[in-house]
């Protein structure tokens, strides 16, 4: 399974993006898909994730109420939606799938994750 995020780019403080992650190569409709993203000098850090049927999902504390996450079986996508972004959502964010499909509230480490994107820079301008 090859996973392509998309979807970043630039915009001001306020401003909204929509992240996309197509999977190739396999389906992923029954794998965890998760969200994580990297600053300039920290460690990646987990976003969010939801389950394969989309009913369960699960939010770092700094983007809940603002990013939603979600998914389309059919087209074999996810999607991170992030409004009211801030300068420090400014990184590198990278879609993950995890094919043991664990409760999403146990995927917050990447080391669950078996499947990697190669990443898209949102940047934040304040």
């Amino acid at each position: 399974v090859q996973l392509q995020a998309s979807g970043g780019g630039l915009v001001q403080a306020g401003g909204s993006l929509r992240l996309s992650c197509a999977a190739s190569g396999g389906t992923v409709s029954r794998y965890v898909m998760g969200w994580f993203r990297q600053a300039p000098g920290k460690e990646r850090e987990f976003v969010s994730a939801i389950s394969w049927s989309g009913g369960s999902t699960h939010y770092a504390d700094s983007v809940k109420g603002r990013f939603t996450i979600s998914r389309d079986n059919a087209k074999n996508t996810a999607y991170l939606q992030m409004n009211t972004l801030k300068p420090e959502d400014t990184a590198v964010y990278y879609c993950a799938a995890d094919a043991d499909n664990l409760p999403v509230r146990h995927l917050r480490s990447q080391l669950m994750y078996d499947y990697w994107g190669q990443g898209t820079q949102v940047t934040v301008s304040s």
